[in-house]
């Protein structure tokens, strides 16, 4: 019987655990991560609103753990050695032989000031930060921004905050006090959200027009003040700053011999292993993959390379070779809380149909079937 070792409790880790276990009953499948539970992160936009509460998005593990047979140890993953073969954590050592590295990347956080900057898509705390202060302001102005990796154009995470910027223009109307407050978009890129398609980036500009949203672009970012946002080309006024820099790899992977992209993920190949590594894989943000440009860090994806990697896993346990690749699919709605714009991006096609509100429900019913499976 083999045993292999998941780390991380995020998209990737998840749905790598349950493939394994539906390909494999006879596997032993151990699982690390710091707690049992996952934060679901796309429906962070709703809980300014009030549409969700914390407690709706963090999701208990323990009941999916028993019914998969998965045993959960708690612990911080600190280093691989062997190999791969052997996990080191902030609670011991733990062997297996076969491993799938789930654990996500780290936003690059080396912009001064960016302390006084928050960042949503690193969980709860943050976003209730925002709906808080946002309470508390009779007026001011909110700045929503975020910027990529130099060194790998992959590692970045915009759509989300496209999403908080319609989602509290759209509730501050909602409330009667959108004329309290001005609106702003900043990024460093001069095309912000160019990977959800060419096509895209005019219609997003022109709804921030339509809107009365003002956008500073294409310069580049200097620093950030607790109550300014500072650029090459500008500087503002900003009583509550949200920003999403780029993404990089976890400080753990310093303690190994995987192998780096050049913005410091770890470097598989299309199947999802690490190159050089035996019965080793990698997927969702921790991983760099070839592909196009555009492949997004978003959960769609993190699901399709773990899909793969459990399968590509159980073969080369099996003795046979691994073969099966995953699709790259952009796929999101971007939401505002009351009305949803579906985009979709393929190798082959690149479609956005208007914001409707039936695209929020459907992202809302996503979740609630999404979830079932971990509840």
């Amino acid at each position: 019987m083999a045993h292999v070792t998941v780390l991380g409790s995020g998209f990737a880790a998840l749905t790598a655990a349950r493939k394994l276990r539906s390909g494999d009953p006879s596997l032993e499948i151990t699982l690390i991560a710091p707690e049992p539970q996952l934060v679901y992160l796309p429906s962070l936009i709703w809980l300014p609103s009030g549409q969700r509460q914390p407690d709706d998005i963090i999701i208990p593990l323990n009941n999916f753990f028993q019914r998969n047979r998965i045993t959960y140890v708690q612990g911080a993953v600190e280093g691989l050695e062997d190999g791969g073969r052997l996990v080191r954590t902030s609670t011991g050592d733990h062997r297996n032989d076969g491993l799938i590295i789930g654990t996500g990347g780290k936003f690059i956080k080396k912009l001064p000031g960016i302390e006084h900057a928050l960042t949503p898509c690193e969980g709860v705390k943050p976003v209730m930060e925002f709906t808080n202060r946002l309470q508390a302001l009779e007026g001011g102005t909110l700045a929503f921004g975020f910027s990529g990796n130099p060194k790998e154009g992959s590692a970045m995470r915009g759509g989300p905050m496209f999403e908080f910027l319609f989602g509290t223009d759209q509730m501050l109307r909602a409330q009667g006090r959108r004329d309290k407050f001005e609106l702003v978009f900043f990024s460093p890129a001069p095309k912000p959200g160019i990977r959800l398609g060419a096509k895209i980036v005019p219609k997003l500009m022109k709804r921030m027009e339509k809107l009365n949203i003002k956008t500073y672009l294409g310069q580049k970012m200097v620093r950030f003040e607790a109550d300014k946002v500072v650029t090459e080309g500008a500087e503002f006024h900003a009583d509550i700053i949200m920003f999403m820099p780029g993404m990089t790899g976890n400080p753990w992977f310093n303690n190994t011999t995987l192998p780096r992209s050049p913005g410091g993920l770890i470097a598989a190949n299309r199947m999802c292993q690490v190159e050089g590594f035996k019965c080793t894989y990698v997927a969702g943000d921790a991983g760099s993959f070839p592909g196009p440009d555009w492949m997004p860090k978003q959960a769609h994806m993190a699901d399709l390379q773990a899909e793969a990697a459990a399968a590509n896993l159980i073969s080369e346990l099996n003795g046979a070779t691994p073969d099966k690749t995953f699709r790259v699919e952009l796929m999101c709605i971007i939401d505002d809380n009351a009305k949803g714009a579906m985009v979709v991006r393929t190798e082959k096609f690149n479609i956005a149909l208007p914001s409707v509100g039936l695209a929020h429900k459907a992202k809302d019913m996503f979740e609630k079937r999404y979830l079932r499976q971990y509840r």
